[in-house]
């Protein structure tokens, strides 16, 4: 459980990483729209944890490995937005969120879900005997 001091500061970081990657920096990912998920502050807020989903790139991989690459620029960049909200400029670590892909492929699997309808004999069906 996040205590209010890294909910606040997590939501800081969320908005400020979402306006670099959508003003300052969307020339280094060719194009691909990057939407800030979630981040999770540390206890001490040294390190935020960055969840990220893309849009628009064919390969999601090599984006994660191009903010890997320019995360001393992304940090920097942090830095000059929030110097005067926060004492520490935290780590990032990004990560490639990928719940709304699973969401899909679980509502693709419900929707291939064959149920058969229920039979009116079974409610005369000796397996609850205590109804």
């Amino acid at each position: 459980m996040e205590s209010k001091r890294q909910q606040k500061f997590s939501r800081l970081i969320q908005k400020e990483l979402a306006d670099i990657f959508q003003r300052e920096v969307p020339h280094l990912f060719g194009g691909a729209y990057i939407s800030i998920s979630v981040v999770r502050m540390s206890p001490d807020l040294g390190v935020a944890k960055v969840y990220f989903s893309v849009m628009l790139a064919e390969n999601k991989e090599a984006v994660l490995h191009e903010i890997r690459v320019n995360v001393k620029t992304i940090r920097h960049l942090l830095a000059q937005r929030i110097k005067s909200q926060a004492r520490i400029i935290p780590e990032l670590i990004f990560y490639l969120d990928d719940t709304a892909e699973y969401a899909a492929k679980i509502d693709k699997l419900f929707d291939n879900l064959e149920i058969p309808p229920a039979r009116e004999d079974d409610e005369d069906d000796e397996t609850y005997p205590n109804k």
